[in-house]
This record gives structure tokens, sequence and C-alpha cells, in this order.
């Protein structure tokens, strides 16, 4: 360094230091440089606050998502209840019909009058599985071959060469509940 820049870094100090004492003189508190440790600190803790904020944030979500699942699940369960509930009050009358043909079927000979009391009593389970959004699917013998709607329970060589490929005969009749397979119709398929 020159001889000037320490002289001016002298004097610079020289007025600091008078500045200083007359402030102190005064009565007034001196200016500090800033301390970088309480910046430091007050940092911390403003980042420490705001981990807590975030933490506590955090627990409360938790805790009210395993409360939604908690209620949900209950509600489910309460909503399958109620539905097997009311489906089987609807079928109870289609059960006591059932009990009645057994008694007048051990009662009466006529074939022809025990075949009808059945029909009745099929034709109105299948109206009430239909109110409930059963629908029976129609026959699908003659028709090609659906995966997403037919089971095939097996293969036999086609009778002729018009059902290979195709539904050849249909053992169970398949359902629907909506738009989705219940059952799917069992059929045997033609090779």
């Amino acid at each position: 360094m020159s001889d000037e820049t320490k002289n001016v870094n002298a004097d610079d100090q020289e007025q600091i230091n008078n500045n200083t004492a007359e402030a102190d003189a005064n009565g007034q508190e001196s200016v500090e440089e800033p301390n970088d440790q309480t910046d430091v600190s007050s940092k911390i803790d403003e980042l420490q606050l705001q981990v807590e904020q975030l933490n506590d944030k955090h627990i409360r979500l938790v805790a009210e998502f395993e409360n939604y699942k908690r209620r949900t699940s209950k509600e489910r369960v309460e909503l399958f209840s109620s539905a097997n509930k009311e489906l089987m009050s609807a079928l109870l009358p289609v059960l006591d019909d059932f009990e009645r043909a057994f008694k007048n079927t051990e009662e009466t000979d006529d074939t022809a009058e025990v075949i009808k009391g059945f029909r009745l009593i099929h034709n109105k389970m299948l109206e009430t599985m239909k109110q409930k959004g059963l629908k029976p699917m129609d026959d699908c013998t003659g028709e090609p071959f659906d995966m997403e709607a037919m089971e095939a329970i097996t293969k036999i060589p086609a009778p002729n060469k018009s059902l290979k490929g195709k539904v050849v005969d249909q053992i169970e009749r398949g359902y629907m509940l909506g738009d989705k397979v219940v059952r799917y119709a069992r059929v045997v398929v033609g090779e």
C-alpha cells in the first residue's frame, strides 16, 4: 500500500472513532455494524416456525384423509347392506309363491295346473328382477362367439360349415345388471 492510502484509511478510522465518542458523550447509542450471528439466528427461528407449521398442516391433512377413508368405507358397507335388504324384500313375495305352489302341488294331480303355477312364479320373479335392473340376454344360438358376453363350456365339431366359430347351443342364459354382465351366457361353440 502507498503512504497516501494508509493516511486516508487512518483518517477515515479516526473520523469514525470521533463520531462514536461524540455519540457516547451525547447519550446516543453508537451505530453498530450489523451482526451476522443475530441475522442467522432469526432466519433459523423463522425457518423452524415454517417447518412446525408445515408439519402441523401435514398431520391435520393425514388425519382428515384417514377420517375420510373410514367414513366412505362405512357408507359403502351401509349402501351394500341397504341394497341387499331392498332386493331381499322384493324377492320375499316370490318365495311365498313358491311355498304356496309346493303346498298346492301335493294336493293336486293335474300337472298342467302345476306347470301353469310355476310359469306364473317364474314370470313374477323375472319381472321383480327386471324392476331391480336385471336384464336377460337374448338367445345367442347361431350367433358368432363373443368373449365379452359368453362363456364357452365346450367346443364340438360344427354340424355344418355355417356354424363354425358360432354358438351351437346355449346351456344357460346370460344376464346383465345395467350395462355390466352379471352372468355370462354359457354356450357350446362349433369348431
